[in-house]
This record gives C-alpha cells, sequence and structure tokens, in this order.
C-alpha cells in the first residue's frame, strides 16, 4: 500500500515546497485545506499529518483553526511556523506578537536528543522567518532545541507524537531541512518511501478516462512540456478522441511548431497547426500591462479553444496545469496572497462551455518530466526549460509588437543555442531573454546608434517557487552579449538579470 502525507494548508506561499520535499524523498503527499474535518483526513488513510506555515497570526480576530480533534488522534503531527504555535498554543504554551520579525538564518541548539533530530549536528543553519513567538511552553510540551537567539526552535508532546517547529525545514536555506522531514516522515511516522511519478501512468490514464468517458476532448499544444506531455498523456488514455492542435500565437519561440512536430506525431498526436497570429497582435495592440496581457491571451486561447471544440464536437479541453501555477494563481485554503494569474488558470471564463481535463494538476516540473520520459517523450522535448502559456508577450515589457518579438526571437535563439554549445543549458533550470524597448546610445563602427536593451535572465529552481539567479562565467556571458548585439538588429546593449525569487518573480511580467 502506497504511504501518504497529508499537508494542512493554512496558506503559505512555500506549503507547496513541504509537498515538493517529501515526494522527492519518494513519499506521496497530499495538500487539503486547514479546515478539514477529522473524518475526512482519517478517511485518507494518511501515516502522518503536516501543519503549515500561513501569512496569518493566531493573534488575528478570526485566524485559521483546524479541527482540534487531531490533537486526541494517534497520528503523527508537525507544526510549522504557524502550525507550530497554533498547536502550541491550544497545549497553554505563551506565543507573543514579536516587535521585531524573526528573519532569516540561526544555527540550532539541541537541548535533547530524538529521532527528529537524528543525524543533524549541533549548530547547523536553520532559516527561521516568523511574526509570533512561542515565549514558553505548556506543561505538556517540551523544548528540543533553541535557536542561537534564544527562541523555542523546536519542540514535541511530552507523551505523543506531536512535534512542532519555528524554522523552515522546507526552504533550501535551511542545511539540514530535507534530514529533518526525512527524520519525521521514515523514523516518527514509519511511511515507506514508495512513490514513483514514472508508475503514474495507469493511474492517469484510468482517471481521464473516467472523467471523460465517451465525450471528445481537445487540446491546445504550446510546445512546452506541461502541454506536451499532458497531451501525449490523454492521448494514450482515449486515442481517436482526442483532438489537438497548435495555435501559432506569434509569441511562440523561433521554430517552435517544427521542432516540436515529429516526436508528437510518433507517440499518437497529430495536431492541427491554427496561425492565428494576426489575431493575437491585433488583441494586444497598444497593451502595456502585463495583467491585461494575460488575460488577453487567456481569453483569446478560450474563444480558438471553442471554436476548435465545436467543430470538432468536444466536451473536454486538456490544460498542462501544474501545481506551483495553482497556488500562485489562488490560494486552495484562503489566507495566501496572489502573485500573479496564469492564463491557464487565472484567466478562464466563467461562462467557458468546456470542462477542463487537468492530468499534470498534482505535480512538480520535474515530476512531469520524469513521466514524460516514461511516456517516450524524446528528451530535447521534455528537457526543455520551461515557457510561459502568454508566450513572449510577457517577455516583452510594454507593448508587443511583431517587430519586437521576432527582435526577442533571435536574441533568444541565440542565447539558447550558445548555452547548449557550453554544455549549460542542462544545469540551468530556466533560461530566458527579455526585450526592454527603452532605447540607448550605443556606437558600431563608426557611427552612433539608438537602440534596446536586452536582458539575459538564468535561475536554478526546483519548482518555480523559489529560484536562484544561475552563474553563468563571465567568457560566456561575454560571448552570448557579443554575438546578440553584433548579430540582432535592434540592439546595443545586454544585461545580466542577478536577482532571485523571492523578491523577484523568475519571469519580468
Amino acid at each position: 500500500m502506497q504511504s501518504k502525507v497529508l499537508i494542512l494548508d493554512f496558506g503559505s506561499q512555500v506549503t507547496k515546497l513541504i509537498a515538493r520535499n517529501i515526494r522527492e524523498l519518494n513519499v506521496y503527499c497530499e495538500i487539503i485545506p486547514y479546515n478539514s474535518s477529522l473524518e475526512k483526513i482519517k478517511s485518507m488513510n494518511a501515516e502522518c499529518l503536516i501543519l503549515s506555515g500561513s501569512p496569518a497570526s493566531i493573534h488575528d480576530k478570526k485566524p485559521p483553526l483546524f479541527d482540534k480533534r487531531i490533537l486526541d488522534d494517534n497520528m503523527p503531527i508537525l507544526g510549522i511556523c504557524y502550525g507550530a504555535q497554533l498547536i502550541s498554543h491550544i497545549f497553554k504554551s505563551n506565543v507573543k506578537r514579536s516587535k521585531i520579525r524573526e528573519f532569516g538564518p540561526s544555527k540550532l541548539i539541541k537541548f535533547k536528543n530524538n529521532k527528529i533530530l537524528q543525524g543533524i549536528k549541533n549548530r547547523s543553519v536553520s532559516w527561521m522567518s516568523h511574526g509570533d513567538t512561542i515565549i514558553t511552553l505548556g506543561s505538556k510540551l517540551q523544548i528540543l532545541a533553541k535557536s542561537e537567539f534564544g527562541s523555542i526552535a523546536l519542540y514535541k508532546h511530552k507523551n505523543k507524537n506531536i512535534y512542532g517547529t519555528q524554522f523552515h525545514p522546507e526552504v533550501v536555506h535551511t542545511a539540514f531541512g530535507k534530514k529533518f522531514l526525512a527524520n519525521f516522515i521514515f523514523l516518527i511516522s514509519f511511511c515507506k518511501n514508495n512513490w514513483k511519478p514514472g508508475k503514474l501512468i495507469r493511474r492517469k490514464t484510468l482517471e481521464i478516462k473516467e472523467l471523460v468517458g465517451k465525450n471528445r476532448v481537445i487540446s491546445a499544444i504550446s510546445g512546452g512540456v506541461d502541454s506536451s506531455v499532458s497531451s501525449v498523456l490523454v492521448a494514450r488514455a482515449i486515442g481517436t478522441k482526442l483532438n489537438s492542435f497548435i495555435v501559432d500565437t506569434g509569441l511562440m519561440r523561433k521554430n517552435e511548431v517544427k521542432l516540436i512536430l515529429p516526436n508528437l506525431k510518433e507517440l499518437g498526436v497529430n495536431p492541427k497547426i491554427i496561425n492565428a497570429s494576426k489575431l493575437f497582435f491585433m488583441r494586444l495592440k497598444g497593451v502595456t500591462n502585463p495583467e491585461k496581457k494575460r488575460k488577453i491571451i487567456g481569453k483569446t486561447f478560450i474563444e480558438l479553444f471553442e471554436k476548435e471544440a465545436k467543430r470538432t464536437k468536444a466536451d473536454f479541453l486538456v490544460q498542462g496545469t501544474l501545481y506551483p501555477d495553482v497556488i500562485e494563481s489562488v490560494s486552495i485554503s484562503g489566507p495566501s496572497s496572489v502573485i500573479k494569474s496564469h492564463h491557464n488558470v487565472g484567466g478562464l471564463p466563467k461562462n467557458m462551455r468546456l470542462s477542463l481535463v487537468e492530468p499534470l494538476r498534482d505535480l512538480f516540473k520535474d515530476e512531469v518530466r520524469v513521466l514524460g520520459k516514461s511516456l517516450g517523450i524524446e528528451k530535447d522535448l521534455i528537457g526543455r526549460h520551461p515557457f510561459p502559456g502568454p508566450g513572449l508577450a510577457i517577455r516583452i515589457l510594454g507593448e508587443v509588437t511583431q517587430e519586437r518579438v521576432k527582435i526577442l526571437q533571435e536574441a533568444d535563439d541565440i542565447y539558447t543555442r550558445i548555452l547548449k554549445e557550453k554544455k549549460l543549458y542542462d544545469q540551468i533550470w530556466q533560461a530566458f531573454c527579455v526585450l526592454i524597448p527603452i532605447k540607448t546610445v550605443g556606437v558600431m563602427g563608426d557611427e552612433r546608434t539608438y537602440e534596446n536593451t536586452i536582458a539575459v535572465r538564468a535561475v536554478n529552481s526546483t519548482d518555480g517557487m523559489t529560484a536562484s539567479w544561475s552563474r553563468i562565467p563571465y567568457d560566456i556571458l561575454d560571448l552570448i552579449s557579443s554575438e546578440i548585439i553584433n548579430s540582432v538588429k535592434g540592439i546595443n546593449k545586454v544585461v545580466f538579470d542577478i536577482s532571485n525569487k523571492p523578491p523577484s518573480t523568475i519571469e519580468w511580467e
């Protein structure tokens, strides 16, 4: 039987990172709303429960609360940040608002030996990010560790497998984070590491068959990993009942359609090509607001979907929605903040006639790649860097025009080619160019130029929820800059983006 970990989501922007870390340990993990009942939780047959962090405070007028009966059950529980504060508060601890937020690295000082700290060295670096602080513990709880600044960092119930931590084991800044989660999952909760994304094909195909029934389905393939994998998976499940098409928006990467067609056809997906670039450029004319761009593109996509659905008599639309798409568009449980809308999540009209098939909605990007490999999709396709649904429209600051798209396509193609030639492409999670249509003075030969700027972006990440900028060697950056400026008319300056997420996002719009 497959082991399962449940996470009660209190709205933290990094809840998905907890799930991501657990799945990397080959244990299935599912996120459910914080107010799920004890009956609902027990019916899901999980080995343990994790309570996430939250932007909320237990001192709010109406703080998010969980079913307290959970604490009377024998299921192992781990509270993280807000979850730890809430559990400790229920057990009569003193939790106060901090005058100064504890944010940043802190060495963990161990007070007691416990299985959850097995193999973790004293004074290892943890990451704190909380406004409330546990001052003293109730009589049923005991301290396992403190931060180097003296605050309670980790506690345990004296008689039950209930733990609470004020540091965040799910973020990469906590040096021992994955080991800590592994100890809780394997040594305390006795989970088995029997979750493999590649084994999902049979379950996913059965789910798709059950959902679709005898109805017909359409899928739009953007050239990205997600739409390609989801379309191949649906084709595997329902065969000729799937009608696929590629909307050439004019906003795709250079030679996109030619690159993706051969492998898709080999796997039973033979998409129709719809040239709609004139329509997209017309609707984007004069539009500079990033959210408006996304909404316009999403709405236009859906109109084309529905037109194709009517032609093919389809009732379902395939979407390559992933876990991070959902959490960044709208919280599944309430108190988190929307970062940005994704056209495949937030841009769908309420009166859309088509029902959705979203076979990847519970997966992270690297899990999608594992699934794609198992489906027989070529490495060059599933290994491609993430590409946004709205395409190059959100990599051009301001108005989107055909001329600007052409400039960006050429620069991006040069950038990608050089990274591949220098064996860096597969080491970087996502790399792309951004066109900044603000003209600056330059000199080429004996002539003065007044042209645009290209920003080069490269980040390392596991799922897109957090990212750090990639350290590309200076000599390669020099080569990239020189070739773009010399080869792409309209560019006389190249800059390198060295910002992390957070506080920045990966995309510029």
